[in-house]
């Protein structure tokens, strides 16, 4: 599983640079340079009150097409009320015009996804509060379509939140647990993708 973390410091863009951990740049973060080389996505930003349509589309077009993929933008109700039929609207409205840029768009899933009304989407990024993207509704979700798509989950910033992503199924988590003491936190959380590595998967080994 491929951990997408903030390129904040030296030491940590040495380690994205090796092949260890993934880079997620965000529009606030304005133009950050990276080798094609490198495992990037790129979130929305739309968590930002100063979100704006035409200033995310000028930031997205200008990253390189080696980005894995491009979260389309979404809404989020941090109160846990549904937002899945907005967040739909906003991929009827976004998702083509992300592919047409040569990118691979991702869907989030929000509180109201079910399995059955989940658009296609190559790419389920797994958003919500704590309590629905833990629920049984998203194991639901990961189980109907983890065949034939790449599934991500946001926000992971724990061991136990990165094994719980691990036992889901999902192929790559990212979080902000290297933002905040990234000097102690980086060796453990290379120790969490060390202790993967040993006790893959079944899904993970093949």
């Amino acid at each position: 599983m491929i951990y997408y973390a903030n390129p904040s410091t030296e030491a940590i863009r040495d380690v994205m640079a090796s092949g260890r951990l993934g880079c997620i740049v965000t529009p606030k973060q304005g133009n950050v340079t990276f080798p094609d080389e490198w495992d990037v996505i790129a979130d929305n930003g739309c968590f930002s009150d100063a979100w704006t349509e035409p200033q995310w589309l000028r930031w997205l077009i200008g990253l390189p097409r080696s980005v894995r993929f491009a979260v389309c933008p979404d809404v989020f109700h941090p109160d846990g009320s549904p937002c899945h039929d907005e967040t739909l609207a906003r991929w009827e409205q976004y998702g083509g015009t992300i592919e047409r840029h040569g990118f691979v768009p991702a869907f989030v899933v929000q509180v109201g996804a079910t399995p059955d009304n989940i658009p296609d989407a190559p790419v389920l990024f797994i958003g919500g509060t704590d309590e629905f993207k833990l629920g049984p509704v998203v194991w639901d979700i990961v189980r109907a379509h983890r065949a034939e798509r790449w599934i991500h989950m946001g926000r992971v910033n724990s061991r136990r939140r990165f094994r719980t992503a691990r036992t889901l199924g999902c192929d790559s988590v990212d979080g902000t647990f290297l933002t905040f003491g990234p000097d102690t936190n980086l060796p453990r959380l290379l120790s969490w993708l060390t202790d993967a590595d040993e006790a893959p998967m079944l899904w993970e080994a093949s």
